[in-house]
């Protein structure tokens, strides 16, 4: 599933940072950031895992919520000087990328006749 993979591949860019850059002594930061984009993959699986649509959709916002959260923290990470600026651009791209899909397959599961796997 494309979305999973971008919002794994958005947990692991994170976690790069945090080992990489002055990311990891910022504890606060660092520890939210890691829990958002961990909470961004978490609630996919979760979402998907439940055999229903209505419910993977409801985990789906859950996760474009952490997604915006992970954005939200990116910023702060420029802010504070922990990423050069390209980095934060290409980050946040990525991330936006990610919003921009979940939002889009939800729409599809919201339009689909299909209820989920559970109703098979």
């Amino acid at each position: 599933m494309v979305i999973y993979q971008l919002a794994r591949e958005q947990c692991n860019q994170v976690w790069n940072l945090i080992i990489t850059t002055s990311l990891g002594q910022d504890y606060k930061l660092r520890e939210q950031i890691n829990g958002s984009s961990g909470s961004g993959i978490d609630n996919i699986a979760e979402g998907f895992g439940r055999g229903g649509n209505k419910e993977f959709i409801t985990f789906l916002v859950y996760s474009r919520g952490s997604c915006c959260e992970t954005k939200a923290q990116l910023q702060r990470c420029f802010d504070r000087k922990h990423i050069r600026e390209e980095v934060f651009l290409e980050l946040n791209l990525k991330a936006q990328n990610t919003i921009d899909q979940i939002s889009k397959f939800m729409n599809y599961l919201k339009t689909s006749d299909r209820k989920g796997s559970k109703y098979d």
